[in-house]
């Protein structure tokens, strides 16, 4: 059994595999994070190794700490990944992109793939069909929109994620929920219809927190799946040990 842990910007996820298969998943905040991991240990007494993406502030130490009985594999630049990374500034390259670049091209090979990840940023990952990671584009989330909207104005509230009634706004709270939600619709059609424009034989995963709430809404066809990252740490991993 393996345990996967996918530390992000507000949200801690992971999930534990038997074999290739998702036994369970869960979702917490930071401060859960050593209570909830001494549960999972607890829980699946089999599970030895635990593969962990950290692109939040939680540091390597303080998490092999707190379970010291599984072997730690924190994800690196210098792991193993099936695609030559073609971006101008590698350095900065998220871990969480790569890893989601990493399981697009293990998972659908020979084709052109757009990675979209709807978290607290929306990112876009392209990797074509010979294997080189192209790069793509970081916009906020809907999350940030919301929060930017209240925080740098004297009078906007801060209201929850909601699908508006009509594409009129005929409130303040209803045109800002048509400004956040139309606005990520129309930016994320865009791009997809762009990326399919320039590239055949393209397939497009929608990922991440918002990803199901997004889904039914899109027009185009896409492949909606919110444990992407999940299942990519999992296939990066037992790529890593393949090829290491």
């Amino acid at each position: 059994m393996l345990l996967v842990i996918d530390i992000g910007n507000t949200r801690i996820k992971g999930a534990v595999f038997e074999h290739n298969t998702i036994v369970e998943q869960f979702s917490f905040l930071a401060d859960q994070l050593e209570i909830k991991l001494n549960a999972i240990v607890n829980k699946y007494p089999n599970c030895k190794d635990m593969v962990i993406a950290n692109v939040g502030n939680t540091k390597k130490e303080t998490i092999q700490q707190m379970v010291p009985t599984l072997k730690s594999h924190f994800i690196t630049r210098a792991w193993s990944f099936p695609f030559e990374n073609k971006y101008a500034t590698p350095e900065t390259l998220g871990i969480d992109r790569m890893v989601l670049a990493s399981g697009a091209v293990l998972s659908y090979p020979n084709q052109n793939r757009l990675v979209i990840d709807a978290g607290t940023c929306i990112t876009y990952d392209f990797i074509d069909s010979k294997n080189n990671y192209l790069g793509g584009a970081i916009s906020p989330g809907i999350r940030l929109r919301y929060e930017a909207l209240h925080r740098q104005t004297a009078k906007l509230p801060l209201l929850e994620r909601k699908y508006p009634e009509d594409f009129v706004g005929n409130s303040t709270h209803e045109s800002i929920h048509v400004g956040v939600i139309h606005g990520v619709i129309h930016e994320i059609e865009g791009f997809m219809s762009q990326y399919q424009t320039e590239n055949a034989n393209i397939i497009i995963i929608l990922t991440g927190g918002d990803a199901d709430f997004l889904a039914k809404r899109l027009k185009n066809t896409i492949f909606a799946n919110s444990n992407f990252l999940l299942e990519s740490l999992h296939r990066t991993f037992q790529y890593q040990i393949n090829n290491d």
